[in-house]
């Protein structure tokens, strides 16, 4: 995938798709059903309430949170928020680094000697 600005616009399926097309050699319909696969797979696991931990990504984490009283910001009203589950993502810190410019994609800090 080419870079993106920090206002780029957001990446598709079909982006994925292409670049596992690209990078991998698989015919563009193999690639879509291996992108479709994963995602498939990630929310599965998600839903069934497991955590999926992608090392130098981050994970999906599903919590519970408990029933609260909320408040209706126009009338200022009390009202109950029902208990509900809800999949947070917390990065790695490899990702949080690569975000931040101090690691770079070979995993190495851009000052190093490669």
């Amino acid at each position: 995938m080419e870079n993106r600005t920090m206002a780029g616009k957001t990446v598709t399926r079909a982006d994925l798709c292409e670049v596992v097309y690209q990078k991998v050699g698989l015919s563009r319909t193999e690639s879509a059903e291996l992108v479709e696969l994963v995602l498939d797979e990630i929310s599965a696991c998600i839903v069934r309430g497991e955590s999926v931990k992608l090392s130098s990504f981050g994970s999906f984490i599903v919590r519970s949170k408990s029933e609260r009283v909320g408040r209706n910001p126009k009338t200022g009203e009390e009202v109950p928020i029902s208990p509900r589950r809800v999949m947070v993502f917390k990065p790695s810190n490899v990702l949080k680094q690569r975000i931040n410019g101090t690691l770079l994609p070979n995993g190495h800090a851009p000052d190093d000697e490669a």
